[in-house]
């Protein structure tokens, strides 16, 4: 284990039983408490867009929020929120996508991603992959290139992974953390 993991992992505390009896919820919030760590994190995403190459990020509601704009500052890139329905004015561009139980939408200002973008969407955690595989779908509808996925920490025993990658077409998947 390299010592950012070790970092980040020792700040990440588990909730038993949130939001539900029988799940162990991964609670970042004293990371994004602690500078040091926080910063850590924040470079370390800074770095992937780097090495893909990317033009702007994109962070998922709401927690891809508070690491993706950090991000792009960093990396002096913009940066686009994907939203809830209902949530931006103006036109936006909306995708549809199944939850575990039920099914929810996001949307993307239609005119913030053009065909010069190379986007790397950041996310707090990948689980099932449902909405980074709805924003990958916006963002080439919006006529952008996906230039990889970037999480904090991938809960690997729920397959979002193997969802992705036919979505990713060979865009880099990068966790810092596997739990």
């Amino acid at each position: 284990m390299t010592g950012i993991e070790e970092l980040l992992l020792s700040r990440i505390r588990d909730v038993a039983d949130y939001p539900e009896p029988g799940v162990m919820f991964k609670d970042i919030t004293p990371l994004l408490a602690d500078p040091a760590a926080f910063t850590a994190l924040t470079d370390a995403l800074a770095a992937i867009a780097a090495d893909a190459g990317a033009t702007k990020i994109v962070g998922l509601e709401a927690r891809g929020f508070i690491l993706g704009a950090p991000v792009a500052v960093r990396a002096g890139l913009g940066f686009i929120p994907v939203r809830k329905a209902g949530k931006l004015p103006g036109a936006t561009l909306s995708q549809a996508y199944d939850l575990e139980y039920g099914s929810a939408e996001i949307e993307v200002h239609a005119e913030d991603l053009s065909a010069a973008d190379r986007v790397l969407v950041v996310d707090d955690v990948l689980a099932t992959g449902g909405t980074a595989e709805a924003s990958i779908q916006l963002i080439r509808r919006a006529g952008a290139e996906v230039a990889g996925l970037a999480v904090l920490m991938e809960l690997t025993f729920l397959g979002g992974r193997a969802r992705l990658e036919p979505s990713l077409a060979g865009a880099p998947l990068k966790a810092l953390l596997k739990v």
